[in-house]
Formats: C-alpha cells, sequence, structure tokens
C-alpha cells in the first residue's frame, strides 16, 4: 500500500493529520537540509503506523509518496 504525505518542514510542532486513507499531511520540526527530513519523518510514520517504510518519490518535494514494507 501507498501513501502520499504533505510534508511542513522547520515546523514549530510534530503532528501528523489524516486527510483520507492514503493521505497525511505531517508537520515536523527538521529542516529539509541534507535529507534529514526524509530521515526523521521515516522514523516518525513508523512509529505512527507502526510498520516500516519507504520513500519512493520525492526525495526534494514536499509531497512525497510512501510504501509500507512488509
Amino acid at each position: 500500500m501507498k501513501i502520499k504525505i504533505k510534508v511542513h518542514a522547520n515546523s514549530s510542532q510534530e503532528k501528523i493529520v489524516k486527510i483520507n486513507e492514503e493521505e497525511f499531511e505531517v508537520w515536523i520540526k527538521q529542516k529539509p537540509i541534507d535529507g534529514k527530513a526524509n530521515i526523521f519523518l521515516e522514523k516518525l510514520l513508523k512509529n505512527y503506523f507502526k510498520k516500516s517504510v519507504k520513500l519512493i518519490k520525492g526525495i526534494t518535494s514536499q509531497i512525497k509518496i510512501f510504501e509500507f514494507i512488509e
């Protein structure tokens, strides 16, 4: 299953808002420098969903596509 994430990096808060079953909006405190925000986002999503996820599209974009790893 794939999910679409809209990321707001360098935010003053950290939260996840569910738009629908496959779309989420995420605010994180990390800055989008050297992939640090992507690494943090993967860890945050892993804790939220209790499943491993992998970034498959949108490495440098605000809109990202993640896939669950079985």
